[in-house]
């Protein structure tokens, strides 16, 4: 019984967890394309450093944004009392994988967040045509190790699914 309402939320946020993976691949491709624009060419000048700024911060926004909808996913997932050991499996690995991306999402925040300051600190200094801050090149580091996430959540349910026999009419 336990593992049939656990499958159920878990059916029941997968909605949520595919728009957060939507936005997120979304993300990583606009901030790969802007950073790989900026480690070849350089922070810019002028109005470009303002734009860049502005970019950083727009791309932080969205890390908030993928990272709340995770938080709604883990939410609804820890709330359910679970007594049986395997959907506690279950349940402790898809939230140790959900709580992975939000760290990450959070390290991505916090260097986009840096690199906004940083771009308009530079329209105070003198610096070479093809410099940048260095949290940008903390964040194409950061995009370089990042896979893709994967459907944790389908892949939980499948399992609970498997292991007891669950059909789709049920949940």
């Amino acid at each position: 019984m336990e593992a049939v309402q656990f499958a159920k939320a878990l059916r029941a946020t997968k909605a949520d967890f595919s728009s957060a993976n939507t936005i997120e691949k979304d993300f990583v491709t606009n901030a790969r394309a802007w950073c790989g624009g900026i480690t070849a060419n350089g922070a810019g000048r002028g109005a470009e450093l303002d734009q860049n700024a502005a970019v950083a911060a727009e791309l932080a926004k969205y890390t908030v944004t993928i990272s709340s909808q995770l938080s709604q996913v883990r939410q609804a997932i820890d709330g359910q009392p679970l007594k049986e050991e395997y959907p506690r499996e279950v349940r402790d690995d898809l939230t140790t994988r959900l709580t992975k991306r939000q760290r990450s999402l959070q390290d991505m925040r916090a260097v986009l967040e840096q690199s906004a300051t940083q771009f308009l600190q530079l329209r105070h200094t003198t610096y070479a045509e093809n410099t940048y801050p260095d949290g940008v090149g903390k964040l194409d580091a950061l995009l370089r190790s990042y896979s893709a996430p994967e459907d944790a959540v389908g892949t939980a349910l499948a399992a609970l699914q498997e292991k007891y026999g669950l059909k789709e009419s049920e949940l």
